[in-house]
């Protein structure tokens, strides 16, 4: 870790909230015995997005079978799906009042479909309760199990459909070894050639020690395999094990990667140190951010 990341920087210092909302949504998820990846991954916007009273839930449990050294989930052998979570997720949906919902999972590759039949049941059940429900899900690669996963989740259309590549392919030994940055493009190529009428979404973190040259190369990359969508933000150290930050990039070098990524063509884009996949993803369109 460089002496400029052994400090945290002043743009990403924020106070923690306690509205009403916030606690509203805590409650909500804790009743309902609901997972997040606000919580599991230690996301920095918590509090914000409680606070706003929307969540990224966490299907398939909080037990991944993968161990990427970016994230905090537990990894380890999950339990079986649990049938009653889709209800428990319409449940929480209504009594948040959400309008837009972004679903996500641990890897589980343990399973036949990768779980894209939970992600299936998931939608379809919040829908027929809430028909006005809109869906993002951020998905896992499923491996060796993509076509067969986008056919079962055609059944759940419409949505957007978000799979991360993380980082740059230097990177992943270090950051997400579990991974294969040729099959994460091939399933946004496979999503956005079946899904014909449906926007596609990739995220990536700076501070993990990649170059410009990298990160630029990363963004041709999804704009080849047909992403719309790009989230650009700054990788934070999650829990004691996981990697260091090499570098806190400053907020205006993410407004000349925002820029950039309009540029090649990017019709969707949040490019902040604390933009995720899911931050703001109920915006229909994004400017400079």
């Amino acid at each position: 870790m460089t002496s400029d990341a052994k400090r945290l920087p002043p743009w990403l210092r924020r106070p923690w909230p306690s509205s009403h909302s916030f606690q509203h949504t805590e409650e909500t998820l804790s009743s309902l015995q609901l997972q997040t990846i606000c919580t599991n991954a230690n996301c920095p916007n918590k509090g914000e997005c409680w606070g706003r009273g929307t969540a990224t839930v966490l299907i398939l449990g909080n037990v991944c079978t993968r161990n990427c050294k970016f994230c905090s989930v537990g990894t380890g052998k999950p339990t079986p799906p649990d049938p009653t979570e889709p209800a428990r997720l319409a449940q929480m949906a209504g009594a948040m009042r959400l309008r837009y919902l972004v679903i996500t999972s641990v890897n589980r590759d343990d399973l036949p479909d990768g779980g894209a039949g939970h992600f299936r049941d998931c939608v379809n059940e919040v829908r027929r309760q809430l028909p006005a429900m809109r869906f993002e899900i951020l998905t896992p690669d499923f491996r060796d199990h993509q076509a067969e996963a986008l056919e079962t989740l055609t059944e759940a259309l419409p949505f957007v459909f978000a799979h991360n590549v993380e980082t740059v392919p230097s990177l992943y030994p270090q950051a997400r070894s579990g991974g294969d940055y040729r099959l994460s493009l091939d399933l946004l190529r496979r999503a956005r050639d079946r899904y014909r009428d449906t926007a596609t979404k990739s995220s990536i973190m700076l501070g993990l020690g990649e170059t410009d040259e990298e990160g630029t190369q990363v963004l041709q990359d999804l704009r080849q395999v047909g992403c719309e969508r790009i989230t650009i933000g700054q990788y934070l150290k999650p829990s004691r094990d996981s990697l260091d930050v090499r570098e806190y990039v400053h907020p205006d070098k993410f407004a000349w990667w925002g820029d950039r990524a309009r540029e090649m063509g990017f019709t969707w884009v949040q490019a902040s140190p604390f933009a995720r996949s899911s931050y703001f993803a109920e915006r229909e369109n994004t400017g400079r951010s």
